[in-house]
């Protein structure tokens, strides 16, 4: 289905599902060592998830929509932990250093269960 879009609304996806996880990144951790690069750092894995992907075989349209699907996903997983990053950045900022941040067991599952599940349907939506 999305295999047969054009490009450039793939590409369009995209860039919103990039703009909506790292808007909702710099206000779940509002330190500005965190917010400045993590924008360029998502970028740059997404060309290299892009160029590997194409290199492997993999259509263009398949690697972008599956991007966009991952990033998706990525921002309702870590949506629950929010209050907990929130938390932590604040700390982090008053000069607090825990010896160990307790990121809960059912979180990180349900982190990866929605990326893996977004991964799955973006597969689904280019055959």
């Amino acid at each position: 289905m999305l295999a047969s879009v054009a490009t450039g609304w793939l590409w369009l996806m995209a860039a919103a599902a990039f703009a909506i996880h790292s808007y909702a990144m710099a206000r779940w951790i509002p330190l500005r060592k965190f917010w400045m690069p993590y924008p360029f750092i998502m970028a740059g894995c997404g060309v290299g998830a892009v160029l590997f992907g194409q290199w492997r075989g993999f259509s263009l349209a398949a690697m972008v929509t599956g991007y966009a699907f991952a990033l998706v996903g990525l921002t309702i997983g870590m949506f629950p932990t929010r209050k907990r990053f929130t938390q932590w950045a604040h700390e982090i900022e008053r000069g607090v250093h825990r010896e160990k941040y307790d990121y809960p067991a059912s979180h990180l599952v349900f982190c990866a269960v929605s990326v893996i599940v977004m991964l799955v349907v973006a597969f689904v939506l280019t055959r």
